[in-house]
């Protein structure tokens, strides 16, 4: 009785949801050449993000870091209207918030306010974006943020195997770049060259911007056109995508004193564009439940063993675990792994994930910054702002079949790297496994 009201309360809230939808329909325009896209909200609060595409492939890897630091200083080191203290004490009176991030494959400036205040913040989040002073000062201060910062990243094991294991998986691509830098990269920026650098890629070529609340048109494209009167053309840009082949199964030992020891495997994704990109993200959110299960319930060989898809202009599964016995890890995994593609997934694991795939994302979405975050992703990624609104329609056409083939097609040999102690771990066993003489290789 309880798992049936709740199926009508998923139901009723996805029903909910379209009718929103309908009622209040996204869409997009142009400004001086720059796409802005529109997305009502429903409530009384502003968010809007200027995106910046490119990321790691905006900058050489000896300049690692030198965007987050960008963006960073763009509130932090003052504008030339206002200090640092006078531009945050206005943000304060109003509780509005204005920052840059940097990520692999865009960056982020974004503002959050209510409705009431857009006349007040909008000219804070303009002076941020085309005025930054980049203090030499407050600029100092930023960097040794940042390095403190790498210092605690490098602390936690789960950060360090990532890093390790994009460091060995991606070398000599982009995307082994660390968007937070290194400490050697990061000491060696100036002021003036970063502040260089992000007038070079804050070009209308570069940026489209998305606008989550209820503002008419007229008001943003009137603000928007006033943001971009100072900034230029720029050349035309491309998003770079490319697929990532794992030829032969690898393992990286790292010997680092740790409590436990810890790995991470790295294989093959499908390409944004691909048409069974949502059919592999449904058979490797049911393979983490599996893993789970096999991995922490049935043999106590991990506390919280993980599997995800990290989908960007390159997309990889990845596997992590924390283990004692690493070894007989490899064991489980490998037995899993040809038993799942050997048996399949099955027709209740397709349905139940369906249920619980879609409800998570409308739950993480009830915000208007994820909602932004969402339209943004898609449009740089995809190409296609609109995916963001059409993703319930394009996990329901997914069948048993079309996850069955995506996981034999993309799971085959994997990078495996390794923290921890080097005697309690044999090699062998990870470049040996079972799944370097997989039937179905990876083709694309």
């Amino acid at each position: 009785m309880k798992k049936y009201v709740f199926t009508l309360l998923i139901a009723a809230a996805f029903g909910n949801i379209k009718t929103a939808q309908a009622q209040q329909k996204a869409y997009d325009f142009m400004v001086d050449g720059v796409k802005v896209i529109v997305q009502p909200s429903g409530n009384d609060i502003v968010e809007v993000q200027t995106i910046i595409k490119g990321g790691v492939a905006n900058y050489p890897v000896e300049k690692q870091g030198i965007e987050a630091l960008a963006m960073r200083g763009l509130t932090e080191c003052g504008t030339l209207k206002h200090d640092k203290n006078s531009f945050k004490d206005a943000l304060d009176k109003l509780d509005a918030s204005v920052y840059g991030f940097a990520g692999k494959d865009f960056s982020v400036i974004r503002m959050n306010c209510i409705k009431s205040d857009v006349n007040s913040v909008w000219p804070l989040y303009t002076e941020a974006i085309t005025e930054p002073k980049f203090d030499t000062a407050e600029f100092k201060r930023i960097k040794q943020d940042a390095l403190n910062g790498l210092k605690a990243t490098d602390s936690q094991p789960d950060a360090a195997i990532d890093k390790l294991a994009t460091k060995v998986a991606f070398a000599g691509r982009d995307y082994a770049k660390q968007p937070q830098g290194t400490a050697e990269d990061i000491t060696a920026l100036t002021a003036d060259e970063t502040k260089a650098y992000y007038h070079s890629i804050l070009t209308k070529s570069h940026i489209f911007i998305v606008v989550v609340g209820d503002l008419d048109r007229a008001v943003i494209e009137a603000k928007v056109h006033d943001m971009l009167s100072t900034i230029k053309q720029g050349r035309p840009f491309e998003l770079k995508k490319s697929f990532f082949r794992v030829y032969n199964n690898s393992f990286t030992a790292e010997s680092r004193d740790l409590a436990t020891n810890y790995v991470e495997g790295v294989t093959s994704g499908p390409e944004l564009d691909a048409p069974d990109f949502y059919a592999f993200q449904m058979a490797i959110s049911i393979f983490y439940d599996r893993h789970f299960l096999d991995i922490r319930t049935k043999n106590g060989l991990s506390y919280a063993p993980q599997v995800f898809f990290a989908s960007g202009t390159v997309s990889t599964a990845k596997f992590r675990v924390s283990t004692t016995m690493p070894n007989k890890y490899i064991a489980v995994f490998d037995k899993l792994v040809d038993s799942t593609k050997k048996h399949g997934f099955n027709a209740g694991e397709l349905a139940n994930m369906k249920t619980t795939f879609l409800t998570g994302f409308y739950y993480k979405n009830e915000t208007n910054a994820a909602q932004a975050s969402s339209i943004a992703a898609n449009e740089v990624l995809h190409g296609d702002w609109k995916k963001s609104l059409t993703l319930m329609d394009n996990i329901k056409k997914v069948t048993v079949e079309d996850i069955n083939n995506a996981f034999i097609k993309y799971i085959g040999n994997i990078v495996w790297v390794y923290q921890g102690d080097p005697k309690k771990v044999d090699p062998v066993l990870f470049k040996n496994g079972t799944l370097h003489n997989a039937d179905n290789p990876v083709s694309n």
